[in-house]
């Protein structure tokens, strides 16, 4: 169960996720919730009464999107920024999702030894230490990936999943080499690519990365998503994921 939130948070903008079916806030300043979380959790295989961690949850979009295709999870977000993680139990018990746990912690040492989790998701960031650090300190935690990050954060999910759960990282197509092999080195199998084309003909600059613990499945590329017409409207396909919060097609 929730606690109510803090009424001392920064200001926020009040919207929607998926076309209206979920309402979301999030603050006027800082990181801006993207397109990622929403993919993201329209590719996580989760099925009734499992139990599913987000890691770096943000505001809470990847949870409330998943819980809205499968309503009936259990879900755990963990979130360092601690006026973040208050925004996310705010968007949580708006939206109804009582039975969602936000830790306002890092990972993987913030999570309960007790706990195991059948799907863990997350969306981390992606920028590098070296560029130019953002003025606003919550969107440049958000951004900026350490140099360990991912792979502190892909070993700490193997220590939390029970054997065969799913990872899925929402990650730039630069990053695949590197999260295969850090996948590959903490036991997960399975390895499945989902690329996201902006245009037809257009080179893919996001993709999800999702792999299996414990398993010996060789890797596949799928054909993935193209999320934009050529007039910039999104594609039929597109917008079935985004605006009703359906599975991605082919995974």
């Amino acid at each position: 169960m929730q606690q109510a939130p803090s009424s001392h948070l920064p200001a926020t903008s009040h919207g929607t996720l998926l076309r209206g079916r979920i309402a979301y806030s999030q603050f006027q300043q800082g990181y801006r919730t993207g397109l990622e979380p929403i993919l993201m959790a329209a590719a996580v295989p989760a099925r009734h009464g499992q139990h599913v961690l987000e890691v770096g949850c943000g505001a809470g979009a990847g949870l409330l999107c998943l819980m809205h295709r499968v309503p009936d999870l259990h879900g755990t977000g963990i979130e360092k920024d601690s006026e973040t993680a208050e925004l996310a139990r705010t968007n949580l018990l708006a939206n109804k999702k009582e039975q969602v746990s936000i830790l306002g912690a890092s990972f993987p040492e913030g999570v309960p030894e007790h706990l195991r989790f059948d799907h863990c998701m997350t969306n981390p960031p992606w920028h590098a230490t070296t560029g130019t650090a953002s003025p606003e300190p919550r969107r440049d935690l958000a951004r900026r990936m350490g140099m360990h990050t991912l792979p502190l954060w892909v070993k700490g999910a193997a220590s939390i999943l029970r054997h065969k759960g799913s990872l899925t990282l929402a990650l730039p197509t630069a990053l695949t080499d590197r999260a295969v092999a850090e996948l590959s080195a903490n036991g997960f199998g399975g390895i499945t690519l989902y690329p996201f084309w902006p245009k037809t003909d257009r080179e893919a600059r996001i993709l999800l990365v999702q792999a299996r613990l414990g398993v010996k499945s060789p890797a596949r590329v799928l054909a993935g998503l193209t999320l934009h017409e050529a007039d910039g409207a999104f594609t039929p396909q597109a917008r079935d994921v985004l605006e009703n919060g359906t599975a991605l097609p082919g995974l």
